[in-house]
């Protein structure tokens, strides 16, 4: 079911029979919500940013994102990548994709489709506290790549990552991380208040969660859509959403397949609010 190989340099993890290669996130703790030192760096972006874009109203918005407490996350693996439209015909053959350049492409699943798959996959869809755990693999930046506002082609080669290459992973060995909307198992809550200090899911009636989709909003429409790169952009579920999936370790010879690692402490990014209605997410070339 599982093998163990190397991956553009790095452990992995492969599905054998999809072909879905997963990271093993070690586990830890970390400060989860848009931090004061976070909003600091924002505001400071928006200072120094001679157009007419402001961050006042995603700023606005922050309290979606807050408060900021710690929470404790076990090891899992999560896929190093949203699933292709390739792999998400494993499961449902009849797959297609309104959406995708090609069989490789990461797949946006529409309501037709979403609840088939996540009835067939044999994984399950991460926590938001997992998903920003392993997006900031131990970085306390607005993306893990720093507090710079990324240029178009950085979103492109870096958050987009079509080709999947190393250079554009973050510590843990994830791709993509903020490219699309991805889902999440937490049912959409507009804050952070008796959130639970693990890394369960909230649960309820209404519409799931997504992280990211800074690669989705396209043609860039002057409102900010860096914004949605980072580690703790989250809003509700519309029109279509990626999956990447997560698993428990895989266990062999009767004990888990893990290595001793030292706990990584993580913190939190920021959120994002667009100014007003004209951002529409659309399938980035």
């Amino acid at each position: 079911m599982w093998s163990q190989e190397t991956v553009a340099g790095r452990p992995a993890w492969r599905h054998a029979p999809s072909g879905v290669v997963f990271r093993e996130v070690p586990g830890g703790t970390f400060r989860m919500g848009l931090s004061d030192e976070e909003l600091s760096a924002l505001r400071a972006l928006g200072e120094a940013d001679a157009s007419d874009n402001s961050l006042e109203y995603f700023l606005a918005g922050a309290a979606r994102m807050r408060p900021v407490r710690e929470v404790r996350v076990e090891p899992f693996l999560i896929a190093r990548h949203p699933l292709t439209v390739a792999q998400i015909r494993h499961w449902l053959p009849e797959y297609e994709d309104e959406y995708a350049e090609s069989d490789g492409t990461v797949a946006r699943v529409t309501d037709d489709d979403l609840d088939a798959l996540i009835e067939a996959l044999p994984f399950r869809l991460p926590s938001e506290a997992e998903w920003e755990y392993a997006a900031r693999a131990g970085t306390a930046t607005l993306t893990f790549r720093g507090n710079e506002i990324p240029d178009e082609d950085e979103i492109l080669d870096v958050f987009a990552d079509e080709k999947r290459v190393a250079a554009s992973e973050n510590a843990f060995g994830l791709a993509a991380t903020g490219c699309a909307n991805e889902l999440c198992a937490d049912v959409w809550t507009p804050h952070y208040e008796n959130a639970p200090s693990d890394a369960r899911p909230r649960t309820g009636d209404g519409l799931r969660v997504v992280r990211g989709g800074g690669a989705d909003v396209s043609p860039w429409q002057g409102c900010d859509e860096w914004l949605l790169l980072l580690a703790a952009f989250r809003s509700a579920y519309d029109m279509f959403t990626a999956i990447r999936p997560v698993a428990s370790l895989p266990v062999v010879g009767g004990r888990w397949a893990t290595r001793r690692r030292r706990p990584v402490a993580r913190r939190r990014s920021a959120d994002c609010s667009f100014r007003d209605g004209s951002c529409r997410a659309v399938r980035n070339a």
